[in-house]
């Protein structure tokens, strides 16, 4: 077993998550390397799902009996958890959405929807970066199709880092959004957020911060970060699917309008017209995902236990290691930084000219679960001139061991197709 400074207790720690006891087809154990796509669930937010729905099931917000005022108490001390473990300016700014995906579609219609000074429109920018998910690229150009406003972004450096050599001609008195990744999905980049917001704070320009892969893996401090609105989901947390977060603070979202009505974000509704509650419940409509916050909760009181500066420091040391590692396989090209600085625990790659679908099919018969694609990161791999890529990610439960499976199996791949040439 390779000795490496940093590592969790993993014996202690893999104990804790079910899943990792699996054996795959041919009795193979689960080597599972794709926690940049969700995360696995530790037994204690298992048991805290099944726990709710079998003694504390109630709507919350809304029924005055036992069994409601004891699912308010579990969901609202969820957003207590949630605005501790992130530092977040108030409780009162943490919103739960069903995903990371709708928490910027939110803040980008609710922008777009604003008048002065918040809202957009012809003769305005909105900055993002050629680095972007999906998720945070696609509602910025529709809100700019309805608009008017023009949508820029930052490029990328042949190394993978974002290019913010000309920040300050990319951030004007134009601009009136930045929106923008903090660690990379694809590259495993982290990006200089700090820098960005305060260029972007300089010309009055709001700041939006993607964090579903930087809460995961290291300490974060949103109050010190001052970005305007921070976004993350809860499943790469060791949270449940179903939940996201928006953080921001109360009283910049109490002066935006509604993203979706209905349920308790009414204040007085009329037939003439209605007015809404302050935040966070104005911008939580109809039943929220309750069981999936309690679940969350319950996750970042595992994480917390742990220390994410501890969890940093593991997913650090691997990172470094299956770095030195996959640099030795031959024809193999790192897609994003190949140092291990400034960087987070997802590697994207190409392996010779053998597609990515291929190259985790042989994997996973081999039990590595990794992921093959474009990573709902088109841009990043039109950027390096190629369709997909294959993606090995890694957590708080990786073992060192699973990054020489991962090595052995991909001169198995190499093995497999050069038979087939």
């Amino acid at each position: 077993m390779p000795q490496l400074e940093g590592l969790l207790d993993l014996e202690k720690i893999r104990a804790d998550f079910p899943i990792l006891e699996r054996r795959l087809a041919d009795d193979r154990p689960l080597v599972y390397l794709d926690s940049a796509n969700t995360s696995q669930k530790p037994q204690s937010v298992i048991d805290a799902i099944s726990e709710h729905y079998a003694l504390h099931n109630a709507n919350v917000a809304r029924a005055a009996h036992q069994l409601g005022e004891e699912a308010t108490a579990a969901f609202e001390g969820a957003r207590d958890k949630v605005a501790a473990f992130v530092n977040a300016p108030s409780r009162d700014g943490v919103i739960f959405t069903k995903n990371a995906s709708e928490a910027l579609n939110l803040v980008a219609n609710v922008l777009a929807n604003a008048g002065t000074p918040y809202g957009f429109g012809p003769g305005d920018e909105v900055v993002i970066t050629e680095m972007e998910h999906h998720s945070n690229i696609v509602p910025w150009q529709l809100a700019c199709e309805r608009t008017g406003a023009t949508l820029r972004w930052f490029g990328i450096t042949d190394e993978g880092r974002l290019d913010v050599s000309n920040i300050d001609d990319l951030i004007t008195e134009r601009t009136k959004v930045v929106s923008v990744v903090w660690v990379s999905n694809a590259l495993g980049t982290v990006n200089p957020v700090e820098e960005i917001t305060r260029r972007a704070h300089e010309v009055g320009a709001l700041v939006v911060v993607d964090a579903s892969q930087s809460v995961t893996q290291m300490p974060v401090d949103l109050t010190a970060l001052g970005a305007d609105f921070v976004a993350f989901t809860g499943h790469k947390l060791c949270g449940p699917t179903g939940i996201g977060v928006l953080v921001a603070k109360p009283e910049l979202l109490n002066q935006l309008p509604p993203f979706l009505g209905g349920g308790e974000m009414i204040e007085i509704v009329r037939m003439e017209g209605s007015t809404y509650a302050p935040a966070p419940h104005r911008f939580e409509a109809g039943t929220p995902p309750i069981v999936q916050a309690v679940g969350l909760g319950v996750a970042l009181d595992y994480l917390s236990a742990i220390g994410m500066e501890a969890i940093r420091a593991h997913e650090h040391a691997l990172t470094g290691y299956a770095l030195e590692q996959l640099q030795q396989v031959e024809g193999l090209r790192i897609l994003g930084p190949t140092e291990n600085v400034d960087r987070g625990g997802a590697i994207s790659f190409e392996l010779g000219d053998i597609h990515p679908h291929d190259v985790g099919q042989v994997l996973d018969s081999r039990g590595v679960a990794v992921r093959g694609g474009h990573h709902c990161a088109r841009p990043v791999h039109a950027r390096f001139g190629v369709t997909a890529s294959t993606r090995a990610s890694f957590y708080l439960y990786t073992k060192p061991e699973e990054i020489d499976a991962l090595v052995e199996g991909l001169d198995a791949v190499k093995a497999f197709f050069s038979r087939g040439a």
